[in-house]
């Protein structure tokens, strides 16, 4: 009688797990309609090599972004500033100070004065456990140069930053993306995604292109709340939200997921609270760790599979 009972109940959440992945299915289908098929509709959980595996090595240098990939991220993110000359570069900041041994803002720098500072060493100093001599004298890459060391076997997880300093850094991007075959000739991108915590940026994006995948960014400073208006509103132009991580809920993921909408929170390192965003329903997250997530991802479903069998 308990082994029937057992098998019966396996049944039953057999159907409940086929009915959940048609449901999926049929939502990430009905995203595709209206952006691409871009493989963050995998049904996989995405890993986001934050500023490339920046835990270990200079961020949003290409050994960062190479150690990402190692690591089997699926995404190498990165952020753009735009120089006086009209470049897209790979860095967070908009000031080159923190990152480099240079100062001022990227906006007053042509392309050939930031290619003359050192982008790595600040590491070495910072992370001594972590420092290698090669880091020593790395350059700042453009947006470019990173496409032709990676190709379109890559994914690209590509945030506009600060673009209400840069005009026209989004007319640039997709040119960029044009001109490195990132998009076909009808304008789908299999391994592009754009986020940007400017709804104007990203809006600018999808009248261009309206077929690339978007992500809109938050940025909470008291506990994270949304509405089901606004995300009604986002779904119009983006496929995705990307909160920080330690202001949201789970009732905060819940109704992100339950409008159909991917759910990437940032910046994750623990291992704790990775586990929470997958318990939560996250369905990727932003990590200065990629190998670390890999492996907090392998626990959670080796759990989570042997809570079925036990059942």
């Amino acid at each position: 009688m308990k082994t029937s009972i057992k098998k019966l109940g396996l049944c039953i959440m057999s159907v409940g797990f086929i009915l959940q992945a048609t449901s999926l299915d049929a939502s990430a289908a009905s995203a595709k309609e209206n952006h691409s098929n871009s493989s963050i509709y995998e049904k996989k959980i995405v890993n986001i090599a934050h500023r490339g595996a920046s835990g270990y090595a200079p961020e949003h240098t290409i050994p960062a972004y190479q150690l990402g990939e190692q690591m089997k991220g699926d995404y190498i993110e990165i952020d753009l500033q735009m120089t006086k000359d009209g470049k897209l570069i790979a860095m967070h900041d908009e000031k080159v100070d923190r990152t480099t041994n240079g100062t001022g803002l990227v906006k007053d720098l042509t392309l050939a004065e930031i290619k003359k500072l050192d982008a790595g060493s600040w590491f070495n100093e910072k992370y001594p456990q972590f420092a290698k001599t090669k880091y020593k004298g790395l350059v700042v890459p453009t947006l470019e140069e990173v496409f032709k060391k990676f190709g379109r076997q890559a994914n690209y997880y590509i945030e506009t930053k600060s673009p209400e300093v840069y005009p026209g850094m989004e007319k640039e991007l997709l040119k960029v993306l044009k001109d490195y075959k990132m998009v076909d000739s009808k304008g789908r991108t299999k391994n592009v995604l754009i986020q940007s915590f400017s709804k104007e940026s990203l809006l600018k994006v999808h009248d261009m292109n309206p077929k690339l995948p978007l992500v809109q960014l938050f940025s909470y400073k008291n506990q994270a709340t949304i509405s089901d208006k606004e995300l009604e509103s986002i779904k119009e132009y983006a496929i995705g939200v990307g909160p920080n991580f330690t202001k949201i809920d789970g009732q905060y993921v819940k109704m992100v997921r339950n409008h159909g909408l991917q759910f990437h929170p940032y910046t994750v390192n623990e291992r704790a609270d990775m586990k929470k965003a997958l318990e939560w329903g996250a369905t990727g997250l932003f990590t200065n760790y990629p190998d670390v997530f890999n492996e907090v991802i392998k626990e959670y479903k080796k759990e989570k599979h042997n809570q079925i069998m036990s059942k």
